[in-house]
């Protein structure tokens, strides 16, 4: 097996499936390739002994989620060191890793299509996580170009990265790929759910998810995926749903709500993420999809008048403005695959002490959340928002 392995990654991945069998028959047979892709099937065995890295490129790794997961293996695995990659665009803001040590977590700004650039940094690193992209649904209607940019050509140019230097690959993906369910569906999303993406947005993480899948399947890239469904916790742009409603009544302006405040989100702390994402990256099998998911939906206007009576508010005290065009229904994961075979599970499962804790740090924070304030709500004006 050592030697099989050693084959594929010195490029027989890409060959055909016939001829690995012709010279490895019994090996093939061993580890089952004979009915499965031969890089996948190699990948799924190497899985089972455990993935050890010790330099990952953390793509978007000043942006929320990205931040909170360098954040989170800075803390839990110190002897990682961590190449942050990000563009610093509006969301993307370097004192979301303030404070870690810079022996371990170095910044790099730039962007993801610079093909150059990455030639420079991913020699060297043994993984890529991939959390870099356009991910705002209001901002995706008003001008789709920068998500098709960034998240489909931008994950190719770090899948072709990834390939030509043999380098682990994740890529972080959402729920608004499969669109959205009915309010009355029991129904939740898996990993066999058909994909139909509703916006720019979800459109274009779409199209790289498929990417990712092809170059595994064409290339035998040691690659998986994530699905993830809504995330919240510290260091959120003021754009999303739930800091948008706290540093409003925070500002002591009345909170505004989309629609009628029915469209279900299944929320999930970003530090639950964060150890999933790592399980995945450390023990999950190649070329597999993961959803992740903390079974924790709750519809729009339920979640507005927790932050409102938490923060000792009158529950009704918003104002209602006109719907998202398309805004998708109800998101709900079903995330046993990842439960059932990498033993992870989610830690933060009291949402309302979890929403507690997010806005005690929104409260300690305001010289990191207001410089965007005004022009976040400037922009949702002009769209009567």
């Amino acid at each position: 097996l050592p030697c099989l392995v050693a084959a594929i990654r010195c490029g027989w991945a890409n060959r055909s499936r016939r001829y690995a069998i012709q010279v490895f028959p019994s090996l093939c047979a061993f580890v089952c390739i004979r009915n499965v892709g031969i890089g996948k099937a190699v990948a799924e065995t190497v899985s089972e002994q455990g993935f050890k890295p010790k330099h990952i490129l953390v793509t978007g790794g000043c942006g929320f989620i990205g931040a909170n997961f360098v954040r989170y293996v800075a803390r839990n695995h110190p002897d990682v060191h961590i190449t942050v990659l990000d563009k610093l665009t509006y969301a993307g803001n370097p004192a979301n890793i303030d404070g870690l040590p810079q022996s371990q977590v170095e910044l790099v700004i730039g962007d993801i299509c610079d093909a150059s650039l990455l030639e420079r940094i991913v020699p060297g690193c043994d993984a890529i996580v991939h959390f870099a992209a356009e991910s705002h649904n209001d901002n995706s209607i008003f001008d789709p170009e920068p998500f098709i940019r960034t998240n489909v050509e931008g994950t190719m140019r770090l899948l072709e990265a990834a390939r030509k230097y043999d380098v682990r690959f994740h890529h972080i993906s959402t729920d608004e790929v499969y669109g959205d369910l009915a309010l009355d569906d029991p129904a939740r999303f898996d990993e066999n759910s058909p994909y139909r993406p509703s916006s720019p947005y979800s459109a274009s993480k779409a199209a790289s998810d498929h990417l990712v899948r092809a170059w595994t399947r064409t290339y035998g890239l040691r690659a998986t995926i994530s699905n993830c469904s809504n995330n919240y916790g510290p260091y959120q742009h003021v754009e999303k749903f739930i800091p948008r409603q706290i540093t409003s009544i925070l500002e002591g302006a009345r909170p505004k709500l989309y629609g009628t405040g029915e469209n279900v989100r299944d929320w999930i702390h970003t530090e639950d993420h964060s150890s999933a994402v790592w399980d995945i990256l450390t023990k999950g099998r190649m070329g597999e999809t993961y959803l992740i998911g903390a079974d924790g939906e709750r519809n729009n206007i339920t979640v507005l008048r927790m932050i409102l009576e938490a923060m000792g508010k009158d529950p009704d005290d918003f104002d209602w403005v006109r719907d998202r065009p398309g805004h998708d229904r109800r998101y709900a994961i079903d995330s046993t695959k990842l439960r059932r075979e990498l033993g992870w599970e989610p830690r933060h499962t009291d949402f309302a002490e979890g929403l507690r804790q997010t806005i005690d740090w929104y409260v300690a924070n305001e010289a990191w959340w207001r410089p965007a304030k005004a022009a976040t709500e400037a922009r949702y004006a002009k769209q009567g928002q």
